[in-house]
């Protein structure tokens, strides 16, 4: 059984009209579809990679399953229960073993509290064990992620560099004992001489304390290094999944496609042919009901903007693509 598993998830965001279209016109108000009927497993000591550009929908799934924003429609299940009916202590059962990393290490953490005071807030809030324990656990994931607690508890954030701001966002999470991490962009928002040495660090913790994570990032090259699969998204539909470096090597969807040609070589004798996708981005606000990379794929017909077609991620081994048109593309 799969550790975690969504089920035709979505996410609509209202977007009310103005006061005169609303009174005077009548106008409806339009939705932004940020996340639609999203079919996704996670199985046990697992690395999910989610790829794709802003606004695809990445961090709005993230913030689902976290259980920070409510869904629109779908289930989430936990260990085969439905999230979206735990109350109580089975709730707070599930925020501790679910935990995020988030993307910005300058805003997630508060600036009036000690890095030791961060770590322990969530052991603290659910009464976890004693304080002398939770000390004791403090300390010993400080000195887990690198930060040696000596030099480090007494510490206020704006004190620390921003790779030690993020090992404190890993320490924070990792501290709860999770059996889920979902690691929102962890590396977007630091320097590139620092992000190899956090990377490194997820993939030993994840190694040593076996627990499961949904990695997002936009960089397909970091996905390769650290995911066991990988999923493609674009304006909120599942394009691709299937083995990381499957998906990459072997892209089939037009826009992984796309995607994956776009990614810079560092050699500038290297001549690349331009990505062949054409138009602007869709536009999220009430989109067609098919596919949504449909106006831009070269491959595309009337078909395709009027039926999309849903990934099954029951098999982990499965490399799938949602397009009607893979005999086509491949023939070409």
């Amino acid at each position: 059984m799969a550790i975690l598993e969504l089920e035709r998830l979505s996410r609509h965001f209202e977007v009310r009209p103005g006061f005169v279209d609303r009174v005077v016109r009548r106008k409806p108000s339009s939705y932004i579809k940020a996340v639609e009927a999203l079919n996704l497993t996670v199985g046990h000591n697992e690395i999910l990679g989610i790829a794709g550009e802003s606004g695809c929908g990445k961090s709005t799934t993230c913030t689902m399953v976290a259980g920070l924003l409510a869904p629109t429609g779908g289930d989430i299940r936990y260990k085969g229960d439905s999230v979206l009916d735990l109350k109580g202590a089975g709730l707070m059962e599930y925020r501790r073993r679910v935990q995020m990393i988030f993307q910005d290490p300058y805003e997630s953490l508060n600036p009036r509290f000690r890095i030791s005071e961060i770590v322990a807030e969530g052991p603290t809030a659910l009464s976890l064990w004693d304080g002398d324990e939770i000390d004791e656990r403090v300390n010993a994931m400080l000195n887990a992620v690198g930060l040696p607690h000596h030099k480090y508890a007494d510490r206020y954030p704006h004190e620390l560099s921003g790779g030690e701001r993020q090992r404190v966002g890993i320490a924070s999470a990792l501290v709860m004992e999770p059996e889920m991490v979902i690691a929102d962009e962890p590396l977007s928002m630091l320097d590139v001489s620092i992000r190899a040495g956090i990377l490194d660090l997820f993939k030993d913790m994840q190694s040593q304390r076996h627990f499961s994570a949904i990695y997002v990032s936009h960089d397909l090259s970091i996905l390769g290094n650290v995911a066991d699969r990988l999923m493609v998204m674009y304006l909120g539909q599942a394009m691709e999944i299937g083995p990381a470096l499957e998906v990459i090597r072997n892209p089939k969807h037009p826009y992984t496609r796309a995607l994956i040609g776009a990614v810079p070589v560092p050699d500038p004798r290297t001549r690349r042919a331009i990505p062949n996708i054409r138009g602007d981005i869709s536009k999220p606000i009430d989109p067609p009901p098919g596919c949504r990379f449909a106006p831009r794929c070269p491959h595309a017909d009337a078909s395709c903007g009027e039926r999309f077609m849903e990934l099954d991620t029951a098999d982990p081994h499965l490399h799938q693509a949602a397009c009607h048109k893979l005999d086509v593309i491949n023939d070409g």
